[in-house]
């Protein structure tokens, strides 16, 4: 922290020099007044003497006010301001435990590579094993998203000229989306065009339940699941936003409907979903970024094109998906359960009645009962139709930042404003500065400083160069350097 400036007392206020060139004393009430207003002022303007009527003079320091922390909110603080050396140095110990104790690679070969493998098919099972791969995606998540804002976009940031802490922040976070989205959506987009439900939603419930996926899906969902999980905990460290409920309502249904399609076996529905959602995501990112960096009217353009995904994805293609959830699945999907592995599966069942456990069943075990019938159907639906209720009212907010764009005042999401619209500011308090005795010699003495500091004139010059106008005065300086007891 630099240290504090002091200005004397008579740089401030109304004070008026009196006619022997001494400082007109203040009062305690307009120092009071002069304190907050070199407050507001900035750090430049902080008074030194509260009170010049008096022989010692009082001097203020304005210094930085602590705040009540508690031990939580500093660790959590020092997590937060160490994600990239946490994540990595995880990540590097991992690796050094796999390569120096070969009695543990059985265990850390599953963070970073796929498990259930079946080498009959070719193909990937799902199983509590992929929490250990789930797990890595999101610490190595965390360590690459900190890392490409502080050393890649931010950097870039400042040579477009960006410097408020604010906007560099905003910067990196709609950069890292729109890298990541643009990199997953494409995926995405691929893997729905290879499978055979392009295009034809009653295909995406065919072949139910298939229990295995080709590696590409397989590390394609997962990896999706871990940035779901990785983003719960981004929007929870970074200033809550005005729709931070929304927001955070939004993600945990985001985990809930991918890790449900992968272990019910309805993963072409979750990639689909997947990608009507990343397409606005990337969009409004490319709008974003082209605003802070000046760009008004590519921005606007690209807020269009965000528009029209938007309204195309979100609100026409994904209600026709929860029509089909409605509609498709009862046609094409037996009411039935099946049990086992997917070359051992025993089935068509009936489904209990007796409780709806069972519908947790293939949430914990990969070769448990697994059912579909009218619960099942409308325990999908439900979550479907509140995430599309959190569509429609984020879509009210887009269409209020639609009518700015039209009125000609420009595109600003407003969900990404802040609860407080300023930047937090550093709250300051006001001390007095404790004496700084300090042995000198003769030749240290500054007496023309002195003067300034203290308002006393010069009178006369002597031959020797010094003349004090005083002896009270001449008692005063010499009592400042010690010497006060020598002088008569």
């Amino acid at each position: 922290m630099a240290s504090p400036t002091m200005i004397n007392s008579n740089q401030i206020g109304d004070a008026a020099p009196r006619q022997n060139g001494t400082a007109e004393p203040l009062s305690r009430d307009v120092v009071n007044a002069e304190l907050k207003m070199a407050g507001k002022r900035g750090p430049e303007t902080v008074p030194l003497r509260a009170n010049a009527s008096t022989k010692s003079n009082v001097v203020l320091v304005r210094r930085i006010k602590r705040k009540n922390v508690s031990p939580m909110e500093q660790f959590t603080g020092w997590l937060v301001n160490n994600q990239t050396g946490l994540a990595f140095n995880l990540i590097a110990l991992l690796f050094l435990a796999h390569s120096f104790f070969p009695s543990l690679r059985a265990h850390t070969t599953k963070f970073f590579t796929l498990s259930y493998f079946n080498p009959q098919t070719g193909r990937y099972g799902v199983g509590s094993d992929d929490t250990y791969f789930i797990v890595f995606f999101v610490v190595l998540l965390t360590g690459v998203r900190t890392f490409t804002i502080d050393y890649i976009l931010s950097p870039f940031a400042r040579r477009w000229n960006l410097s408020k802490k604010k906007e560099l922040a905003r910067f990196g976070e709609q950069g890292w989306l729109l890298i990541y989205c643009a990199v997953f959506w494409s995926m995405g987009v691929y893997l729905y065009y290879s499978s055979p439900a392009w295009l034809n939603l009653r295909n995406l419930w065919a072949h139910w339940p298939n229990r295995e996926m080709d590696t590409l899906m397989k590390w394609y969902q997962l990896i999706q699941l871990a940035f779901w999980l990785q983003q719960i905990f981004v929007v929870n460290i970074e200033p809550r936003r005005k729709d931070h409920w929304q927001m955070f309502s939004h993600h945990i249904l985001t985990i809930t409907l991918v890790y449900c399609s992968i272990r019910y076996h309805h993963t072409p529905v979750g990639n689909l979903i997947l990608i009507l959602m990343d397409i606005g995501d990337l969009t409004l990112a490319i709008a974003k970024c082209s605003k802070y960096l000046g760009y008004s009217n590519f921005c606007d353009y690209m807020f269009g094109v965000f528009m029209a995904s938007w309204f195309v994805c979100r609100q026409v293609i994904f209600p026709m998906v929860i029509y089909s959830v409605w509609k498709h699945t009862g046609e094409v999907m037996p009411i039935a359960c099946f049990r086992g592995s997917h070359s051992e599966m025993s089935g068509p069942m009936d489904p209990p009645t007796d409780n709806n456990w069972y519908l947790l069943d293939p949430l914990v075990d990969s070769e448990g009962l697994v059912c579909f019938n009218s619960t099942v159907k409308w325990s999908f639906l439900s979550v479907l139709l509140v995430l599309n209720l959190i569509i429609l009212v984020w879509f009210t907010m887009i269409v209020r930042v639609a009518v700015r764009v039209i009125s000609g005042t420009g595109a600003d999401d407003v969900r990404s404003d802040d609860e407080g619209e300023s930047e937090e500011e550093d709250e300051f308090v006001y001390e007095e500065a404790q004496p700084l005795e300090e042995e000198v010699g003769v030749e240290d003495i500054d007496l023309k400083g002195w003067e300034r500091r203290s308002g006393v004139k010069r009178q006369a010059s002597s031959a020797t160069g010094v003349s004090l106008p005083g002896h009270s005065d001449r008692k005063e300086l010499l009592g400042r350097i010690g010497c006060e007891k020598q002088v008569d």
